[in-house]
């Protein structure tokens, strides 16, 4: 199929680079002229696992592009991919201001092309956000009716950074909510030869399991790190505690996000949970389990502040600083926030993350890192020894190899404190020097 990808951050360059791989002849799309850039060079505009290549092989032979020209992507291919981003507002709700942005340019297109043509929304949206607010842009400027003269779906995506081409390959399910047959037999058609169970169901419907996913993992994450903290103070190993919790496969549940580390963060958890509180919180309902979830996790947060406040030293290192190890996603990465906090505080700090270079950020990470935490710049380390020879006590919040294998042992060096369970936790435990977050 001919396909049309808006919106190159991670959703939409993964799902551009994969598609591409399949066999589809895909164009990109992207106001930022960097990343067109950057995709037509064969290079990502992303820090991912597997992209780089994915990418220079898809580019290499013509199966991908890119382009800044809606009109040209449009005229193009018979399906659009629409995966821009739907950040939180101030207030917590949903912003659409670039969802209903690219659906004008996107109708605007289909008028002068004509034919029938396939609008996929994959960007996450509240339940009505579809159907109240883009089918009728859509159909204003297409001059038609949807499902009719045009196609449309909404098609949530299941993608975990870090490993998101992998979750590409071998997703857990494939959701299409469709707003008449059609549309949902050309979606159906993109993802022909993956595994994992299709459900075709209602476009609200569609967006609302999208909201239900991520609230769930961000109250396993809540719900494990409330239980490590508890288990410390009572003098309980939590991980074993969860080892055997997990155990259970017939009335517990996946052990994915089930393990006690640090606080969740992302482009999608917390303003997923803001924004099904607030529409909770407007349509009068209760909600106080979810409404205390992002609580809990900036209360977890807090303790790891607590814990370098507690040592008395001045001078820190962190290791880590974007939200998930293997990504340069610094939005609303809880790493950032610590340091934030930190900086605040008046201590001395020092951060080394292979992946995280001012120069290589675009977009909305140059735009959140330039806003929450601007001397970034003076606080960035060229290399792990440069960290720990300034340290006095080190925050450890990445698995990155280089990282690990420089750690000191039995209490030489700065004083180390884990807040991702390191693979050595249980030997270090015993070691002077090391303190575990909540294990």
């Amino acid at each position: 199929m001919r396909v049309s990808v808006f919106g190159l951050g991670y959703v939409g360059c993964v799902s551009a680079a994969c598609l591409a791989s399949m066999g589809h002849e895909v164009i990109g799309v992207d106001v930022n002229q960097v990343k067109v850039d950057l995709v037509n060079d064969g290079k990502a505009p992303v820090v991912e696992e597997r992209i780089g290549e994915l990418i220079a092989d898809v580019v290499r032979t013509g199966a991908l592009r890119a382009t800044d020209d809606v009109r040209e992507a449009i005229m193009g291919s018979e399906i659009s991919l629409v995966c821009v981003g739907t950040p939180s507002e101030a207030n917590g709700s949903l912003c659409t201001t670039y969802l209903e942005r690219v659906t004008e340019q996107i109708g605007a297109a289909l008028a002068e092309r004509g034919g029938r043509h396939t609008v996929v929304f994959r960007s996450t949206m509240l339940p009505g956000t579809c159907l109240n607010l883009l089918v009728p842009i859509l159909e204003k400027y297409v001059g038609g009716t949807a499902g009719v003269d045009l196609g449309v779906a909404v098609n949530p995506e299941f993608l975990r950074e870090g490993t998101s081409v992998q979750d590409f390959f071998d997703p857990p399910k494939t959701v299409i909510g469709e707003l008449d047959r059609a549309s949902g037999d050309a979606v159906q058609a993109l993802y022909e030869g993956l595994s994992g169970e299709v459900f075709r169901v209602p476009v609200p419907t569609a967006e609302a399991i999208k909201y239900a996913d991520n609230a769930f993992h961000g109250l396993k994450i809540g719900f494990a790190n409330e239980l490590g903290a508890v288990c410390q103070a009572l003098g309980v190993d939590s991980h074993q505690v969860i080892d055997v919790f997990l155990a259970d496969r017939k009335l517990n549940i996946s052990p994915a996000y089930l393990r006690p580390g640090f606080a969740f963060g992302g482009s999608c958890l917390p303003k997923d949970l803001r924004s099904l509180v607030h529409a909770a919180q407007r349509a009068d309902v209760s909600v106080p389990i979810l409404a205390h979830v992002l609580p809990s996790n900036s209360a977890h947060l807090q303790r790891a502040v607590e814990l370098v406040e507690r040592t008395g030293k001045r001078r820190v290192g962190m290791f880590g600083l974007s939200f998930k190890p293997g990504t340069d996603d610094l939005r609303e990465s809880p790493l950032v926030e610590l340091a934030e906090r930190l900086f605040g505080k008046g201590y001395d700090l020092k951060i080394y993350d292979a992946n995280v270079s001012l120069s290589r950020l675009l977009g909305a990470n140059r735009e959140y890192i330039e806003t929450r935490l601007p001397h970034l710049a003076h606080l960035l380390a060229d290399s792990v020894e440069d960290v720990l020879e300034h340290a006095e006590v080190c925050l450890v919040g990445t698995k990155d190899p280089a990282v690990l294998s420089a750690l000191p042992h039995g209490g030489a060096g700065p004083l180390l404190i884990d807040l991702i369970h390191l693979p050595d936790a249980e030997a270090r435990r015993t070691e002077p020097g090391y303190v575990g977050l909540a294990w």
